[in-house]
């Protein structure tokens, strides 16, 4: 029922133009289309805003190119995935003291889950010693709930090279949070 709805909802803004369905589309998945990249840039939320507007823009001016073939989510965090490498990419030309990478990592202080701030870093510096692929990949899985199959289609690799990815991540993350004093 739910797809249905998305397709309606899609078919009014192709079709008729109606901003107003696209609203809607924005705040039904804005909340999911921001965690994740919120996620990729290790906490920093104004990149994030940044990047989930470029996201729901790009969006809304390619929306007669979706297909219905995968969810809309899917197919908003493929838009997302693709914004976020666009911008690492963009920033490839600065400085080492200017790149995401070394930047320190800003917690949401509007974050509705119980951990705390301690843990929060912990896991965003855990997070940021993963490669992208597999930041990206557990990110998908363990934060947003993805299955396999959506994780592929959202970055555009194999299920095969996403499990190994979040075998690598995991492994990763477990070793960093032991070395922390997390117990299993």
């Amino acid at each position: 029922m739910e797809a249905l709805s998305d397709m309606a909802l899609v078919a009014q803004v192709a079709v008729l133009h109606n901003k107003r369905a696209f609203d809607q589309i924005v705040r039904k998945y804005q909340s999911a289309v921001r965690r994740f990249l919120l996620n990729l840039t290790l906490g920093n939320e104004a990149l994030s805003d940044d990047l989930a507007q470029d996201t729901f823009l790009k969006a809304y001016t390619h929306i007669t190119q979706f297909r219905g073939t995968a969810s809309l989510q899917t197919w908003l965090f493929r838009i997302a995935y693709n914004v976020y490498y666009d911008h690492k990419r963009s920033e490839k030309g600065l400085q080492a003291s200017e790149s995401l990478d070394t930047a320190s990592p800003l917690l949401s202080p509007r974050a509705a889950d119980s951990a705390s701030p301690s843990l929060k870093m912990d896991i965003y510096h855990a997070l940021s010693l993963l490669k992208e692929e597999e930041r990206t990949c557990i990110t998908l899985q363990m934060i947003d709930g993805q299955p396999i199959e959506q994780i592929a289609k959202v970055t555009g690799i194999s299920e095969n090279t996403v499990k190994s990815h979040l075998h690598r991540g995991k492994q990763r993350l477990a070793t960093f949070l032991k070395q922390n004093g997390y117990d299993d």
